[in-house]
């Protein structure tokens, strides 16, 4: 077989890249999808092993892969890059404000323009995802491998289905990620979160009186899948997106029995409708955060159709206390979208979203300092920036300090600081899932200014250099390190 090229058309091309790569290790004996797979993965992405196909599980009928993105090598092939920042510095190119001077200019204007005409999805009559075609009463949820993660859990939840909703007045479409727990044979809570785009499209057709279609695709090509988890603003099509990475459309087909279109290479597809003002009990659920998060009503998907190939792969994830394999996700977001953070905060020179704090926890920012209290006002764009509104936790540092060096960090942040002048305390908006917080939805924030003070700032002692060893000696030691024998 010929080594599968990039983008990958889907989810078993990228399996079979990942397995000869020796990225992929196949599990051939049966395996609990109830709790003995959580703990099997969970035990392989701290040993940093490979991403895993579950040949056998005792629930379902397909395999489960698994752990697919779990390190950064994985995550890197899965982008067709080698590192994630040459996505970025592409976003970055195509983001500049200034007009094309002279042929070359005008040439590379061209070059953008024709990688923007490749973007758009583009809609095809028939599809793999729907050579297998159960409707009504032959829809049974338990063909799925649905994992329990977690002892506590409320159930089986189906953790990586791509939910697809459209907007009901305007039909813009979304493409989220979201937890899906299996209530029956045919419906599923949908733990659609307070900021999320498909809440908003669930309160339209509330209001409406109108029925939401929603339909799922589980088991996609890996940039679709990451697409999914992309933090897009509202107006930008996350299958644009997808296009922009893989560098040619995606291929959508109408599915057959809701007025939406999901990726023709998915393994698996679900189809129905929330009706407006059901609540079900969602929960609980061992989330991200490594808590369990609350039992909570949510909307109720009822499930009309299922769709698949003929030989699906069910694609699911683990999430909970880190590390799991939402860390390299959330890396590659990271370098992916520094260019359009620093288009909404121009001071921003570099940033980190350290995996202990889950992420959208605490932010490092490093800045080039311009004048007093330039950290504070940073912080207060921040709190301002889309989804980057939840951080609970902004460390401003200088710019000669590597945001991802945690331990140069701390020790900025530990020993740079009056605690009495560089501490800002705030209140403002906090993720859903967030269970410090005294109440859902908002708390408290905090920002931690750990720059070089400025006598415009009312600091007066002059600030000290820091003891650093002069290059001369530092290229010397290095030369005859092999004479001292250590």
């Amino acid at each position: 077989m010929a080594a599968p090229r990039f983008p990958f058309t889907d989810l078993r091309e990228f399996l079979a890249a990942l397995e000869k790569a020796g990225e992929l290790h196949r599990v051939t004996v049966p395996v609990d999808p109830t709790l003995e797979i959580s703990e099997i993965v969970t035990r392989t992405v701290r040993a940093k092993g490979p991403a895993l196909l579950f040949e056998r599980p005792t629930r379902g009928d397909m395999p489960v892969a698994i752990n697919l993105f779990g390190s950064d090598r994985r995550m890197a092939m899965a982008l067709g890059v080698t590192d994630f920042d040459e996505i970025g510095a592409r976003i970055g190119e195509l983001a500049k404000p200034e007009l094309p001077q002279g042929f070359s200019g005008i040439m590379d204007g061209l070059g953008k323009v024709m990688q923007l005409k490749s973007l758009p999805p583009k809609k095809v009559k028939s599809a793999p995802c729907q050579e297998v075609v159960l409707k009504g009463p032959d829809v049974d949820l338990n063909l799925l491998p649905g994992l329990v993660t977690w002892p506590d859990d409320g159930g089986i939840f189906h953790n990586y289905g791509l939910t697809h909703t459209k907007h009901p007045e305007t039909g813009k479409r979304n493409l989220g990620l979201y937890r899906l727990q299996q209530h029956s044979r045919n419906t599923l809570g949908m733990h659609w979160q307070i900021h999320k785009d498909s809440t908003a499209h669930h309160a339209v057709a509330e209001r409406l009186g109108q029925r939401l279609p929603v339909a799922i695709a589980i088991g996609c090509d890996p940039i679709v899948s990451y697409a999914a988890t992309a933090p897009l603003p509202s107006d930008i099509d996350e299958y644009l997106f997808a296009g922009f990475l893989r560098g040619e459309r995606v291929e959508l087909v109408d599915c057959l029995t809701v007025p939406l279109q999901v990726p023709a290479q998915a393994q698996i597809v679900l189809e129905g409708y929330v009706e407006p003002g059901e609540r079900h009990a969602e929960g609980p659920f061992g989330d991200h955060t490594g808590f369990y998060t609350p039992v909570e009503q949510f909307p109720v998907l009822h499930v009309e159709a299922m769709t698949m190939r003929r030989d699906p792969v069910y694609h699911s994830i683990i999430t909970s206390k880190p590390p799991q394999e939402d860390g390299p996700i959330g890396r590659a977001t990271e370098r992916i979208f520094l260019p359009l953070i620093k288009i909404l905060v121009p001071d921003i020179v570099d940033y980190h979203m350290p995996e202990p704090g889950v992420f959208h926890n605490c932010l490092v920012v490093a800045i080039n300092k311009r004048f007093p209290k330039h950290a504070q006002k940073v912080m207060n764009a921040i709190w301002g920036a889309h989804l980057l509104s939840l951080t609970k936790l902004i460390v401003v540092v200088d710019d000669d300090c590597d945001p991802r060096d945690l331990n140069e960090v701390a020790f900025r942040a530990f020993g740079n600081v009056d605690y009495a002048h560089d501490l800002v305390v705030t209140q403002g908006p906090v993720d859903h899932l967030d269970h410090a917080s005294y109440q859902q939805f908002w708390g408290g924030k905090a920002g931690v200014d750990a720059t070089r003070k400025l006598p415009s700032e009312g600091y007066h002692r002059g600030w000290p250099a820091e003891a650093v060893m002069s290059p001369e000696v530092v290229d010397k030691v290095t030369k005859r390190w092999k004479e001292y024998g250590l």
